[in-house]
C-alpha cells in the first residue's frame, strides 16, 4: 500500500474548509512535506477520497449558484420584461438611426453652403433671395467695461412682459425687474392701447424704485421687442407682421420705437428716452461682451435658434449708415432660414420633412428646425413611432392585455417634449430612472431595459445631431473673423438645459474651427433684458463723449472775454462783435 505525508492530508483539509483553490492546496503540501521533520504516511486511497469530495463539493457550488442566476434572471425578467434584440433587428435599427450621423465631409460641405449664403446676404445684388438675411443692427460699439449707472429696459415678447433696473457700477451688473400681464383685449386692441399700458406699467415700476424726481436728466432705456421688424437705425424699427397672438391695428408698417416714445411722453410723469431697439440675440452678445471684451458671436439656442456677429463695415456691401468709426457693425443674421432653398435637402430625413410638413411654416426656417428646442422633441416621437410601427420598439408591449394609453402619446404630435429628451439623457448607467420615467409619463407600464435603451439612443443621435448642425454655423463665423481669441455668448433652454450640448458642440468645433484659433462658450443668462439695457447704455456713453467732445470743441473758439451759460450760450464781456462771434463758434 502506498502512503503520502500527513502534512498533505492537512492541507486538503484545510482546503475543504476554507474553499482555496486545490493548486494552492497541493503546492502548500508539498512545501510542508518537505519540510517536515517527521515523515507520518497516509494511504493514498483516502487521497482519492478526499480529492472526489473537493469535486463534488466544487460542482455543488457551482450548480448553486447558476440556479441562483437563473431564478434571479427569471424573476427580473418577470418584473422588467426584458427582452434581448437580435442581431437583424440591431442592425434596422443602426440603418433608421444612422440617417442622424454627420461625418466630417458632411459637416466641411454644411459650411461651405452656409458662407456662400453669408455673402450673398451681405450684397445688396443678392441679398434679395439669399437665405440668411445678414441684417445690420446698427448697434456699431461693444460694452467696454467703463459703463455705469442706472438703465432701463423693456422685454416684449410675449403675454407677458417685463420692465428691468439695470444697474452698472464697477464692472457688475445688478438687475431688478417686474413682469406686468398684457390682457388679451389689449393684445388685440389698438396700438395706442398697447404702448400706453406698456408706458403706464413703465411708469409705476419707476415710482416704485423712487428713479421719477430725480432732476431733469432722462433714463436710457433699451427696448427688446421680438416681432418681425425691419430695422432702419439703431432706434427705428418697422413691424412686418404680428405673431404670437398680438393683433393690435395701426401697428404694422409702423415705428413701434417712435409709439413707445410718443406714449412716455403723453404721460408727463417719467423721463426716458428709448435709445435703442434690440433682438434677443444682440442682446446676448451685448450682455457677455460687459465682462468679457472678446466676445464677438452671440448665439440663441432655445425654442428656436440665431446668431449674430461683429462684422468688419467694408464687407457689409448692404450698409446704409455713416463710415465713422468705430468702422464695424452686429450682423443679425437670421440663419434659421438657412436651407430654405433646398441647399440642405441632402441631410433631411423623412422625419424633418414631416416636422417641416405639419409645422406653421412650411419650407420655412430649415436650419432651425433641425436643431432647436421646438422641433427636437417631434423628431424624436416620430422615429420612435416608426420604431415602433416596424415592430422595433416596445416588443412587449402589445399585448392587448397590457392596459396602457401610450398608443395614444405615439400618434400625438407634441405628446413628446424637448424636455424629454435632456432628461433622458441625464442617465448613465443600466438604471434609466428617468428614461423609465418619461415613458411611464406617456402612459406605458413597466418599460423594459430594451425600450429605455433605445429610447434614449434615439435622444442621443437626434441631440448630437442638433448640436453637431450648431457646431458648424458657429465653426463658420469663428474662422471668418478669424480672432486668436473669441468668446461666444449663448443663451437659451436648449444650451442651457441640455446636459451633453455644450460638450457634443465643443468636440465637433475643435475638428472644424482653424488650429490657431481658440475659443470659447460663455451662458448668457437673461439676455433680452440686461442686453438690451447694455446696448442703451454704450448709446448713452457716446452720446456723453460726443457732447463732451463738442463742448470742448466749442470752449476752444471762445475768446477769454466771453462767458457761457449752463446752456452754452455767451454773455456779453466785451464788444457785441466780440458776442456774435462766439455765438457762432459754438453752433
Amino acid at each position: 500500500m502506498d502512503y503520502l505525508p500527513a502534512s498533505f492530508l492537512s492541507t486538503v483539509t484545510r482546503f475543504l474548509s476554507k474553499n482555496d483553490a486545490l493548486t494552492n492546496g497541493i503546492k502548500e503540501s508539498a512545501s510542508n512535506s518537505s519540510k517536515s521533520a517527521s515523515k507520518e504516511l497516509v494511504p493514498s486511497h483516502e487521497l482519492a477520497y478526499l480529492l472526489k469530495r473537493a469535486i463534488g463539493i466544487s460542482l455543488a457550488s457551482t450548480a448553486i449558484f447558476g440556479s441562483a442566476f437563473y431564478f434571479g434572471y427569471q424573476l427580473a425578467k418577470r418584473k422588467h420584461r426584458f427582452h434581448v434584440r437580435g442581431t437583424d433587428k440591431n442592425d434596422r435599427i443602426e440603418q433608421i438611426l444612422g440617417k442622424f450621423r454627420l461625418n466630417k465631409e458632411y459637416l466641411n460641405r454644411i459650411m461651405e453652403l452656409m458662407l456662400t449664403e453669408m455673402h450673398q446676404g451681405l450684397n445688396p445684388e443678392t441679398h434679395a433671395k439669399a437665405d440668411i438675411k445678414m441684417f445690420p443692427t446698427y448697434v456699431r460699439s461693444l460694452p467696454d467695461g467703463t459703463e455705469s449707472g442706472d438703465i432701463l429696459a423693456l422685454d416684449l415678447g410675449g403675454t407677458n412682459f417685463r420692465v428691468l433696473l439695470v444697474n452698472l457700477e464697477s464692472g457688475e451688473v445688478k438687475v431688478k425687474s417686474k413682469v406686468f400681464l398684457i390682457p388679451q383685449s389689449i393684445m388685440t386692441g389698438t396700438g395706442i392701447q398697447l404702448f400706453d399700458h406698456i408706458a403706464k406699467c413703465l411708469a409705476e415700476f419707476m415710482k416704485a424704485e423712487n428713479l421719477v424726481h430725480h432732476g431733469n436728466r432722462p433714463y436710457p432705456l433699451g427696448f427688446t421687442f421680438s416681432f418681425p421688424c425691419t430695422q432702419k437705425g439703431l432706434a427705428s424699427a418697422t413691424l412686418v407682421t404680428w405673431t404670437k397672438g398680438f393683433d393690435c391695428d395701426g401697428v404694422v408698417g409702423k415705428d413701434v420705437v417712435l409709439m413707445l416714445q410718443e406714449a412716455i411722453n403723453r404721460r408727463g410723469d417719467i423721463k426716458v428716452n428709448v435709445l435703442a431697439l434690440v433682438n434677443d440675440t444682440v442682446g446676448t452678445l451685448m450682455a457677455s461682451a460687459y465682462n468679457d471684451q472678446n466676445t464677438r458671436i452671440g448665439l440663441i439656442l432655445g425654442t428656436g435658434s440665431n446668431a449674430c456677429y461683429l462684422e468688419n463695415l467694408d464687407n457689409v456691401k448692404t450698409w446704409d449708415g455713416d463710415n465713422d468709426e468705430p468702422r464695424q457693425v452686429i450682423i443679425n443674421m437670421e440663419w434659421g432660414a438657412f436651407g430654405d432653398n433646398g441647399c440642405l435637402d441632402f441631410l433631411l430625413t423623412e422625419y424633418d420633412i414631416e416636422v417641416d410638413k405639419t409645422s406653421l411654416n412650411p419650407k420655412k426656417q430649415i436650419y432651425e428646425k433641425m436643431m432647436s428646442g421646438m422641433y427636437m422633441g417631434e423628431i424624436v416621437r416620430l422615429v420612435i413611432l416608426d420604431l415602433w410601427e416596424k415592430e422595433l420598439l416596445f416588443v412587449g408591449h402589445r399585448d392587448h392585455s397590457w392596459s396602457t394609453d401610450y398608443r395614444q402619446a405615439l400618434y400625438t404630435k407634441g405628446s413628446f417634449y424637448t424636455k424629454y429628451v435632456s432628461e433622458i439623457e441625464t442617465d448613465s448607467g443600466v438604471t434609466f430612472r428617468h428614461t423609465k420615467s418619461v415613458l411611464e409619463q406617456m402612459g406605458m407600464d413597466r418599460p423594459t431595459y430594451d425600450d429605455c435603451a433605445i429610447v434614449q439612443y434615439v435622444c442621443k443621435l437626434v441631440s448630437r445631431r442638433a448640436a453637431q448642425l450648431a457646431a458648424a454655423g458657429l465653426a463658420v463665423l469663428l474662422n471668418h473673423i478669424n480672432m486668436q481669441n473669441t468668446t461666444i455668448a449663448v443663451d437659451g433652454s436648449l444650451y442651457r438645459f441640455h446636459p451633453k450640448f455644450k460638450k457634443n458642440m465643443e468636440k465637433t468645433m475643435q475638428i472644424l474651427v482653424h488650429p490657431h484659433i481658440r475659443f470659447k462658450m460663455l451662458l448668457s443668462t437673461d439676455a433680452s433684458g440686461s442686453g438690451a439695457s447694455l446696448v442703451a447704455a454704450v448709446v448713452q456713453r457716446e452720446l456723453e463723449e460726443k457732447q463732451k467732445a463738442q463742448t470742448d470743441r466749442r470752449a476752444s473758439y471762445i475768446p477769454k472775454d466771453i462767458i457761457l451759460d449752463s446752456n452754452n450760450n455767451a454773455s456779453k464781456k466785451g464788444s457785441s462783435t466780440a458776442v456774435a462771434a462766439a455765438v457762432v463758434a459754438t453752433k
